[in-house]
């Protein structure tokens, strides 16, 4: 009588994601090799993300309101001038406190400070440098954050998927020959993709040195690549053994 053979074998990297996710449960079948097996793609990002405080602070709430709401059309100006639409900027709030003097054992109101936070994507990169240099410039924030990132994910999504599968037929075929059989047709697949975010940096480019030294020096992201967006991918996978 002939001898039926199953084999049946999880191969999974050992990844911190991977570890922590939960796989579909597949029932062994005869004549079958399931395998599981990482993929990845590294992908230029496509979206800029420049995110910067405005801040201004007088003796009335009124004045320090008034400073700030010009502070704000030097940036929308700033925009303007690099060909950027100022409505692609999002503000996200404008909070005015008082500033207190704690010298004294009672407290004295000395001031009023008015602060919103900016957000601006950008497509076209090269326009990054111009922006920042002139917003440090205009002295208008006191920090900026630069971060790339991968709004259309899908074409890096379906690189990656297809890299896993790679990695998995390829074990799939190992366990084959070393059972003196070969790989059939794929009887059933699950995949799972993941996005390894960037982290963002601040870059203090206000106080780094003087205003007059700061036009005259390229800007800090000049002659620089940013760094690529890498989306990984879990496929899971069975096989016909033949």
């Amino acid at each position: 009588m002939k001898q039926t053979l199953t084999w049946t074998i999880a191969l999974i990297l050992l990844s911190p994601w991977a570890m922590a996710q939960e796989h579909p449960s597949v029932s062994a079948l005869p004549n079958t090799v399931y395998v599981g097996a990482d993929g990845k793609y590294e992908a230029n990002p496509d979206t800029a993300v420049i995110e910067f405080s405005i801040s201004a602070q007088e003796e009335t709430s009124g004045a320090a309101y008034d400073h700030a709401s010009k502070s704000a059309e030097q940036v929308r100006q700033i925009l303007r001038s690099n060909s950027v639409d100022p409505k692609s900027a999002q503000v996200g709030y404008f909070a005015i406190q008082p500033v207190y003097d704690y010298k004294t054992p009672k407290r004295k109101l000395v001031a009023y400070r008015v602060n919103t936070n900016v957000s601006v994507k950008l497509k076209d990169f090269p326009r990054i440098g111009p922006i920042l240099q002139q917003l440090a410039n205009a002295d208008i924030t006191d920090s900026q954050q630069l971060n790339y990132t991968l709004e259309d994910k899908d074409a890096a999504k379906s690189k990656a998927v297809e890299d896993a599968y790679r990695h998995a037929r390829d074990s799939a075929e190992a366990v084959a020959r070393a059972g003196a059989r070969n790989v059939g047709d794929l009887i059933y697949a699950s995949v799972d993709t993941f996005e390894n975010p960037l982290p963002v940096r601040p870059m203090a480019m206000a106080a780094a040195a003087p205003r007059a030294t700061m036009q005259m020096n390229p800007p800090p992201t000049a002659e620089f690549s940013p760094q690529t967006v890498t989306i990984t991918a879990h496929v899971n996978a069975l096989f016909q053994l033949k």
